[in-house]
């Protein structure tokens, strides 16, 4: 786990897409969060303990390494993961909010674009050449952010807490923003291996029916600092 401070930021983006939009300024909280994503080996972890299902992926030598992250989880699960890890260590844990997400990714870079600055993934080699195999990498090859966070923004989807909603930002709250109104959807962050855009901007938002997996969506955790937030319901 990593520590992330608590602090002040504009969150979105005014050139992106509607949902991005309006830039807002939001306080958040100060958090612990997983350096990766959850591997193969932790969640098999979990599954054996509790005599679980194994994602299909399991099954598939592609997406079976134990430091790949694990995938095909749907929003259940990864929310099921949590409530286990929070009953082993006696401390709470749960999926990032959104806003925590774009707090943790940008790790003081405010109005940047990506992770690192504005410059497009195409001048790196890694973005341009990564994932030719069509699976996801194992978690950490690259160099941690500001905060020692890895992989925020490629490799899989991450799911968040929220439900999603397009229209949140205009209704979003300053202090600790969560949307806990029920849609369709649940809301997830960062690029993904599959498509064509392997790494995701800052702002970038995505969502997806919570009941469904695939091998492009994965999850970290977070351990809350005090309990402050609502609960996954």
């Amino acid at each position: 786990m990593v520590e992330v401070p608590g602090a002040e930021f504009l969150m979105g983006c005014e050139s992106g897409r509607d949902d991005e939009r309006p830039l807002h300024r939001v306080w958040v909280s100060s958090f612990e969060m997983g350096a990766t994503t959850v591997t193969n080996l932790e969640y098999f972890r979990f599954v054996e303990e509790t005599n679980g299902k194994m994602p299909p992926s399991f099954l598939d030598e592609s997406f079976s390494s134990p430091l790949q992250p694990v995938v095909a989880v749907n929003w259940f699960d990864a929310v099921t993961y949590c409530e286990w890890l929070s009953q082993k260590s006696h401390e709470i844990f749960r999926l990032p909010t959104e806003a925590e997400w774009e707090l943790a990714v940008r790790a003081g870079k405010e109005g940047s674009v990506y992770s690192w600055g504005d410059e497009s993934p195409d001048t790196f080699d890694f973005y341009r050449n990564g994932w030719n195999d069509g699976r996801p990498h194992p978690v950490g090859l690259r160099s941690p952010n500001l905060y020692g966070l890895l992989d925020l923004g490629d490799n899989v989807h991450e799911w968040c807490l929220d439900w999603y909603d397009s229209e949140y930002y205009k209704m979003s709250p300053y202090h600790d923003p969560v949307n806990i109104e029920p849609s369709s959807r649940r809301a997830s962050r960062g690029g993904s291996w599959r498509h064509r855009i392997k790494v995701s901007r800052c702002a970038a938002r995505s969502s997806l029916d919570p009941s469904f997996g695939y091998t492009d969506y994965g999850f970290r955790v977070v351990k809350v600092v005090g309990d402050r937030l609502p609960s996954n319901d």
